[in-house]
């Protein structure tokens, strides 16, 4: 069984692929971002001035919460994840995202890789996630 889905009500991807696909028992998520189905972004503060404030922590919650909903459309949740790639802009965001990635798993959770990015799609992003998961056998 393969299963691909642009999941609708969710920020339409940047390119021609599907948020995720499912593969037999194993979920793939496609790199995540804290974007809004409007385009906006969480995280992201602009002043009357056009000064941007980027936050690590609200980002890092909304691509978690964001992979958690694509997950919910295969039937999987956060406890299905085996495997995390992460990609920051800049390391120096390390603890913050570090601090909120333990608020949701724990040593039990997926294997994670962290690394570094010169940038990502859009320049309010700090982070992207990509995500394996896996699913039990379904008739």
């Amino acid at each position: 069984m393969v299963e691909s889905k642009v999941i609708e009500g969710k920020a339409t991807p940047r390119g021609r692929f599907p948020h995720v696909k499912v593969v037999g028992n194993l979920v793939y998520v496609s790199g995540t971002s804290s974007r809004r189905p409007d385009n906006s972004f969480e995280g992201v503060k602009v002043d009357h001035l056009g000064v941007v404030d980027l936050d690590i922590r609200t980002q890092t919650r909304a691509v978690i919460e964001n992979i958690s909903d694509i997950l919910r459309t295969v039937g999987a949740d956060l406890s299905n994840l085996v495997q995390i790639t992460t990609y920051l802009v800049n390391m120096n965001d390390f603890g913050g995202y570090n601090e909120i990635y333990g608020s949701y798993f724990d040593d039990d959770g997926p294997t994670r890789t962290t690394v570094a990015v010169h940038q990502l799609p859009h320049p309010h992003l700090l982070i992207e996630i990509q995500a394996v998961a896996w699913l039990p056998i379904r008739s």
